[in-house]
């Protein structure tokens, strides 16, 4: 494996007493090993991918403890792994990215909701919300609460994370639910210590087999007529019994403030994973002291799903009006809260979505500024004036910074990698545009979607990942071009080939379909897919025959039934283009799928990295291929730029004073992948671009040769 996690499986193996530093996701996995889990599985995504990379490379360790773990092809093969934990008196925890990816979980999860689990089930959730976020922004909240599903969102402390996985299992299984984790983006990454515990090795596992199947129990199916009775105990028996626990366990934390203060008649209402953004906001307002002991009396909510009634009720029943801290519409928690004070007759006064913002993420500066309207109208002898003048010296920098740049700040959106694979197939259908016209591009989720950005442009929807052959049904029925699906190897394995090409070939479709074969699912982390190639040390390593044959894309679809395919070179940008105006133009009536193969250019540079420092520490000989742009030739057109938009390829002032225009330049960054010249002789654009080979430890030959070459040189020079 090109990337290594030594240093974090050392620390999954920490005893009891021993001092865990590191960031929340993998303290989490720790918390998964301390509690005796007996299987993890999930899907990548941001940010909880650390979590199964970890997992995955230390097989050898978690062997011995008898933990299975699965890299599952989607979500919904995840979630419908924990039906272990629905029969069996086992722990199993699965992971996966936010609501895109219970959205794809969600029938497992309903059928898995509807009967309860015997053993605690933990699904820990990537809460991709706010500006940091990659996906469409909703949240977690309303699955758990339209299924039943306990919603954990812990402080985002190291300790409160790891108690939080731990009382996780417990609650699970206390109450015969599945319970949801959810981790933002800051807690996956905040760094932080707690004292390790022995990981536990579970009852049922690898090494402990379980001798006889479970048995046969219709009540534990999810289907009528005992869904009817699940319903009821759902509410009835399950919720209570969680709300029960979470009373005894402590799992909400109450916070006193200054008792018999002034402040002790008002309160805030947390989630947890909001404390840290709500403690800085009161610290600003000189209401909390550096170690976060706050003066205004809080409840921090670990488990935002289901609350306890009996704690809100306590809360508030002294406090002349609270504050609820929500992200997000709709405002569940503060609905919730004043569902049950309103019915139990407490009439303290409730703000939330008045005073703070529909949506967005609640950082300190947007908490600072509802706290500043709250206490004003609620602690009005309170000196604001320091945070008032804060928020004023805040617009103020602001507007500074805007008269100092006179222009907005140029936008930096996100891109291809320098040399990546998928960048020429893009460049290519740029230039099948100039002749055909423009085409409808049906994009998809992965690193292929940086094309909706300039020099580009490409996409007209992006509805899901690998729905994008699926997004174009419609739309090539009234098209007069045929529309082009861009799908990754990735996608194509998640979702693509049930969504997007057999029912493309069930309804006798006519479209293009390009799948980006790059070996990996690159945008979550370079993850395996069933048709990473696999060398044959690897093979041997794992046990199987060099000879047995791998899965490829190609012969998949060939087995579906697929009559036009044609697998290209990324990089050849000429062949590319010529694939793609066939496909476009092709008499053939039915889908045409061009397999664009080239390695992803992240993981091949750390593929070969080691390989090269190998060779030149025992002085072998090394060739680095690298693209220049002769100054002399170049006109200053940029067309080059326009087509390929490689962050190598840039611009520099030329030493010629008789030229007006930059000339185009390539730096350091070049990995030499060639698609800068590629583009230059596909579009039949100048010939200003060079090929160079950097040969470290040359042969004789070698050396005399380029001796030979600099003397001819010379020799033609002074003619």
């Amino acid at each position: 494996m090109e990337l290594s996690f030594h240093s974090e499986i050392d620390k999954l193996m920490l005893k009891q007493g021993e001092i865990f530093h590191g960031e929340g996701i993998l303290a989490v996995t720790k918390a998964l090993l301390q509690s005796g889990v007996s299987y993890v599985g999930g899907y990548q995504g941001s940010p909880v991918s650390h979590l199964l990379d970890v997992m995955i490379q230390a097989k050898g360790p978690l062997e011995k403890l008898g933990v299975h773990v699965e890299a599952c092809t989607n979500e919904a093969a995840a979630a419908a792994m924990l039906a272990a934990s629905m029969v069996y008196p086992v722990r199993g925890a699965v992971t996966w990215k936010s609501v895109v990816g219970t959205n794809v979980a969600s029938d497992a999860l309903s059928n898995l909701a509807s009967p309860g689990v015997l053993g605690g089930a933990l699904i820990v959730v990537g809460e991709d919300y706010g500006e940091g976020a990659s996906v469409i922004q909703e949240r977690t909240h309303a699955f758990a609460m339209k299924s039943a599903l306990w919603l954990m969102d812990p402080r985002p402390n190291l300790p409160t994370i790891v108690a939080m996985v731990e009382h996780g299992f417990e609650l699970s299984e206390a109450s015969g639910t599945p319970v949801m984790l959810m981790l933002r983006i800051r807690a996956c990454h905040v760094q932080g210590s707690f004292t390790a515990k022995d990981n536990r090795a579970p009852a049922i596992s690898t090494q402990s087999l379980q001798q006889e199947p479970a048995a046969f129990s219709y009540e534990r199916l999810s289907h009528p007529p005992a869904t009817f009775r699940h319903e009821k105990l759902k509410y009835e028996v399950r919720r209570p019994a969680a709300q029960r626990y979470i009373v005894d366990a402590g799992l909400n934390e109450l916070f006193i403030g200054d008792a018999a203060g002034d402040l002790s008649s008002i309160g805030l209402i947390v989630p947890g994973g909001l404390y840290n953004s709500t403690v800085r906001a009161l610290q600003l307002l000189d209401l909390a002291d550096r170690f976060g002991a706050s003066r205004i009396p809080l409840l921090v909510l670990n488990v935002v799903y289901p609350l306890v009634p009996d704690q809100i009720k306590q809360f508030c029943a002294d406090k002349r009006t609270v504050l609820i801290i929500e992200e997000g519409q709709p405002e569940f928690i503060e609905q919730d809260i004043a569902t049950t004070l309103r019915r139990a007759d407490i009439q303290t006064r409730l703000h939330g979505k008045d005073l703070l913002p529909m949506g967005g993420e609640c950082n300190a500066e947007v908490v600072h500024a509802a706290l500043l309207r709250f206490l004003a109208e609620h602690a009005p002898t309170l000196d604001l004036q320091a945070g008032n003048a804060l928020i004023a010296q805040i617009a103020q920098l602001k507007q500074d910074a805007a008269a100092w740049l006179q222009t907005p700040v140029p936008a930096r959106p996100p891109n291809f990698c320098t040399g990546c694979p998928e960048r020429p197939v893009f460049a290519a259908l740029k230039l099948v545009e100039r002749e055909l016209g423009q085409v409808h591009v049906c994009t998809d989720i992965g690193c292929h979607s940086f094309a909706t950005f300039a020099p580009f442009s490409f996409g007209q929807s992006i509805l899901g990942y690998g729905m994008s052959l699926a997004s174009g049904a419609a739309v090539k029925n009234f098209s007069a071009r045929r529309p082009v699906a861009i799908m990754g190897d990735g996608g194509f394995w998640h979702n693509g080939l049930l969504s997007g090409v057999s029912s493309t070939l069930l309804n006798q479709g006519d479209g293009v379909l390009v799948i980006m074969k790059n070996g990996y699912t690159s945008a979550t982390g370079t993850q395996e897919t069933v048709s990473t190639p696999q060398s044959e040390a690897r093979r041997v390593a794992e046990g199987a025959s060099a000879t047995v044959d791998e899965m490829t894309i190609e012969n998949t679809l060939k087995g579906m039934g697929v009559k036009w395919i044609n697998t290209v070179h990324n990089y050849r940008v000429t062949q590319v283009r010529a694939a793609l105006k066939d496909a476009l133009t092709s008499p053939f009536k039915g889908l045409k799928v061009i397999v664009a193969e080239g390695e992803c250019q992240l993981e091949r540079q750390r593929r070969l990295k080691p390989i090269r420092a190998a060779r030149l520490k025992q002085g072998l000989r090394s060739v680095r291929t690298r693209y220049g742009v002769d100054e002399d030739t170049c006109t200053g057109d940029h067309a080059c730029i326009r087509l390929s938009g490689c962050p190598s390829l840039t611009i520099k002032t030329p030493s010629d004073p008789l030229k007006r225009n930059p000339v185009a330049t390539v730096d350091q960054s070049c990995v030499g992948c060639g698609l800068c010249g590629e583009v230059a002789d596909a579009a039949t654009l100048c010939p200003s671009f060079y090929h160079a080979d950097v040969i470290t430890n040359p042969h004789w030959w070698e050396r005399a040769s380029y001796r030979a070459q600099q003397w001819l040189i010379g020799l033609m020079q002074t003619a």
